[in-house]
């Protein structure tokens, strides 16, 4: 007997067993709890499958990934773990000694069923994959591949979504809606966004899977998506252009390698339509969790398979192609066009399924190339910031915002980048640092990492053709992480000297358990909760300053510059105590709370407050409410997730609620959160959807809105929104790029640095200039009739640009990033930018959160730095155009 098998005392289960229909049958999703309750199955089954726990989704499902591999190498598999954790981390290691471990050991290889829950033929493809593994453990192919890899399977990266997408498909198949999209977010917070958040680890998902990566480093990450350019059947690596500026050399050749040895199996597979590179699919920006890791020197990649709608087939015919896939022309990277026809789950499934196999096959193969390419690779980054700068990076502990380096620092070192602290006072590059100063230093097998979010982007200048449009990022162009912490971090541009290396001590502190550890929040200064990152004993050792209340008097101004002075604020309004904004000091006063309740507040948040006996300003107490369209938006979910997070009570609104109209009997304060003004006002169309889903807020909702502003309400409204709110409130504003050629005018998602008044108190705290986020951003104008302020402005002359791409920088010179729009009684707040980016930017929060509490009293007195800003003229319209 094949010694795989020996394991295998009882007959491997086939899906259908369990799930009640074959995986990939028309109209049929598993959900995760049916995926977990078969792999349970092959767990009892085989002795080839083991289960791992890895902890909890954002809605508390257990979530778990599958090992795969021999009998042999599953119970020995903490040593072939051992192994891979020292080729990750190369110090101490010579190329002999590499090599030998990199002839012992196993690579691991991650494979999953995707992100992103929509795209449902991954999730179903892990079952089937795992089946054909246990079922076919004897076919020479899979033995190999099982004595010589060991996979990480996990049935879904996104169990959550994976049972919301399958429960409302399951709702509506059989009825005229079977293939509507789905009216809310399938994570409980960002849905896509879900894989824009691998370096922030603000989601729970994020932490975890981090976290099991660290514990095992594989040598492979392969996730699987569903969105290959029509009419191609897979997308495959190469990446289109460009990729990260940061990758390391060796790891981009076997992304590119895997890719094509996955496009060879599946042409030998007579599976037709496989592409690569196009101008889709670049690896430029690092928020991927399927290619992040490249920059820990791990062959991270998605694919993308092609997807009609859930487990709905579809028939596709040559009318249906574009004109240039028309002809069915062999090309270089898509050497066997696909016809058309029918196009099913169970194909997707077949396609991701020969991929998955093909990876495997490879990493069977190239095991020992792949484990010691892993130690070359850091080694290499170890060498070269010996070699070249930045040897390191300062950042001094007093900041405007004293929790914000430990923001920083805790999710750089749970990625694995160690974090060092001065123990003396040193000078060096013409500066002086303090004792505490926090260093990185940079010959570490991480740096490519650090470097790509700590350093300034420059996207690169790539045109469709000779002075045509720029071809558009895949994501963001730009992310610098000090300028959206609002950080002063200084990189060390000449060799650290023997005295300044030996005052660099290395933090380490206690980890803590998440399998037994108390839940409750391990680190309260920073925002997210919970255990957090203190999984990770660097990270737990990294503290923000414990938080002072100095002077005397009856009530406590906190300044909003510090973000946890809003979590302050929240809590003393939960407590039935009283807050004012003073517009002299441009501080919050809280009141009517015990010091015996406020101190230890101000103390574990980091928080610099200030007993006074100034108890003027006008009263905070506003009724919060943040709409929610149907058409699922991921910004309201990050808008959810901030005020939640800071402990803000708020209701969401639906259309059904602004419909209703008397807005202003339970709200002082309504947010729309960045959205196409089309969503907003029309949603869904009728018959896409169920009807309860249908429509936006249509003119009798734009007509309650108005009403609701005019009798006194705020209106705030992110980015595109504000395009929304100028025109159902007709607002005396006009947004001067809109319209405007992406060949003359084009941003990318990017930082822009703007001049700010922080006399007003949306922008209390705020810096005079900032680094704000923008992408498909409003730049505004004012018209006659125009009442109210603005809050932030782009300089008259020079470029903006701070951290990405721009093109056309005299379109928004001059102009105004943000307004306070009077219109009536109320307000309207535009804001021509994200302060709220994937969770991303600390440094700008205080808008979003100065904006939903400008609301009541606060928002009825006058505000803001005379002269400011004034609308610049914008040009007469040509004659034609007045015709029209």
């Amino acid at each position: 007997m094949n010694p795989l098998l020996m394991g295998q005392q009882k007959a491997i289960p086939k899906p259908e067993e369990t799930l009640g229909f074959s995986v990939g049958a028309d109209f049929k999703l598993a959900t995760y709890e049916q995926s977990l309750t078969y792999f349970q199955k092959l767990d009892e089954a085989s002795d080839l499958i083991k289960l791992v726990h890895v902890g909890e989704t954002s809605e508390g499902r257990p979530w778990y990934f599958a090992l795969i591999s021999s009998k042999n190498n599953l119970d020995n598999i903490d040593k072939y773990r051992a192994i891979a954790q020292r080729l990750a981390h190369p110090a101490g290691l010579t190329d002999e000694e590499a090599k030998k471990l990199s002839m012992e050991g196993k690579p691991f290889v991650h494979i999953d069923g995707g992100l992103h829950a929509s795209e449902v033929a991954g999730a179903q493809h892990t079952i089937s994959l795992a089946y054909e593994m246990l079922s076919k453990a004897d076919d020479p192919k899979i033995s190999k591949i099982l004595d010589d890899v060991v996979l990480m399977l996990w049935p879904s990266l996104n169990p959550d979504g994976q049972t919301m997408i399958g429960d409302w498909y399951k709702s509506n198949v059989g009825t005229p809606y079977e293939v509507s999209p789905a009216p809310f977010l399938y994570q409980k917070y960002v849905g896509h966004d879900n894989n824009r958040d691998a370096y922030m680890l603000n989601m729970i998902e994020s932490r975890v899977v981090t976290r099991t990566w660290r514990a095992w480093e594989p040598n492979i990450i392969f996730v699987h998506h569903q969105t290959s350019p029509f009419p191609t059947r897979i997308w495959l690596p190469p990446f289109a252009e460009p990729i990260a500026s940061q990758t390391p050399p060796i790891i981009a050749r076997e992304v590119n390698m895997i890719g094509m040895a996955m496009a060879q199996a599946l042409e030998s597979n007579g599976q037709k339509g496989a592409t690569h590179m196009g101008t889709g699919f670049d690896a430029w920006y690092p928020g991927y969790i399927d290619y992040m890791p490249v920059l820990q020197n791990i062959p991270a990649f998605w694919t993308e398979t092609a997807l009609y709608n859930y487990a709905t087939p579809h028939f596709y015919t040559v009318r249906d192609f574009p004109k240039d896939k028309n002809e069915f022309r062999i090309e270089s990277l898509y050497s066997s066009p696909w016809p058309g026809g029918w196009w099913r789950i169970s194909d997707a499934i077949a396609y991701m399924q020969t991929a998955s196999l093909a990876t495997l096959d490879y990493a069977a193969k190239y095991g020992d190339v792949l484990l010691y390419n892993r130690y070359q690779a850091g080694r290499n980054t170890i060498k070269k910031y010996e070699q070249e700068p930045p040897y390191a990076y300062f950042i001094p502990q007093k900041q405007r915002d004293p929790v914000r380096p430990a923001e920083l620092l805790r999710r750089l070192a749970f990625h694995g980048i160690r974090i060092g602290q001065l123990t003396k006072d040193v000078a060096f590059d013409g500066r002086s640092y303090p004792k505490g100063t926090w260093v990185i230093p940079m010959n570490q097998e991480y740096g490519e990492l650090t470097k790509q979010l700590l350093d300034v982007q420059a996207y690169p200048d790539i045109r469709e053709f000779p002075g045509g449009p720029p071809e558009q990022p895949y994501d963001a162009a730009g992310w610098t992480l000090p300028l959206q912490f609002e950080l002063n971090v200084i990189p060390a541009t000449t060799p650290l000297s023997a005295d300044v290396k030996g005052a660099i001590q290395l933090v380490s502190g206690t980890s803590k358990d998440w399998k037994t550890d108390d839940r409750k929040d391990a680190s309260p200064a920073d925002f997210v909760g919970g255990i957090g990152f203190d999984t990770h004993p660097v990270s737990a050792a990294i503290k923000a300053p414990e938080g002072r209340l100095t002077g005397t008097g009856p009530v406590v101004w906190v300044n909003p510059a510090e973000n946890n002075a809003f979590k302050v604020i929240t809590r003393t309004l939960k407590a039935g105590g009283t807050v004012k904004y003073n517009k002299d000091s441009q501080r919050y006063a809280v009141g009517g709370v015990a010091r015996t309740t406020l101190e230890p507040w101000v103390k574990d948040l980091g928080v610099n407050a200030e007993l006074t006996t100034n108890t003027s300003g006008a009263t905070v107490k506003p009724r919060i409410a943040v709409y929610k369209p149907w058409t699922a938006s991921m910004d309201e979910g990050w808008s959810h997730w901030v005020l939640e997070q800071f402990e803000f009570p708020f209701v969401n609104v639906t259309n059904a609620d602004m419909l209703a109209g008397n807005l202003n009997d339970r709200f002082d304060v309504i947010l729309i959160a960045s959205e196409r003004p089309r969503n907003i006002r029309d949603g869904f169309a009728k018959g896409a959807v169920p009807p309860a889903y249908e429509g936006g807020l249509g003119a009798l909702g734009a007509a309650n809105l108005d009403n609701f502003v005019s009798q006194g309400g705020t209106l705030v409204c992110l980015n595109e929104s504000s395009d929304y709110a100028i025109e159902a409130l007709h607002l005396p504003v006009k947004n001067v790029v809109a319209g405007v050629n992406s060949k003359d005018y084009f941003t990318g998602g990017s930082l822009l640095e703007v001049e700010i008044d922080p006399m007003h108190p949306v922008m209390a705290g705020m810096p005079t200039r900032a680094a704000v986020f923008v992408e498909d951003s409003p730049v505004f104008a004012t018209l006659d009739g125009f009442k109210g302020q603005a809050l932030a402005k782009f300089a008259p002359s020079g470029s903006p640009l701070r951290s990405g791409y721009m093109l056309g920088e005299k379109f928004l010179q001059g102009f105004a990033a943000s307004l306070d729009v009077q219109h009536g009684k109320g307000h309207v707040v535009l804001h021509g930018f994200r302060p709220q980016w994937r969770g991303q930017p600390l440094g700008t929060y205080r808008i979003l959160l100065n904006s939903v509490l400008y609301g009541g009293e606060l928002a009825k007195v006058n505000y803001g730095t005379p002269d400011f800003w004034k609308s610049p003229t914008l040009p007469a319209k040509p004659k034609e155009d007045e015709k029209k």
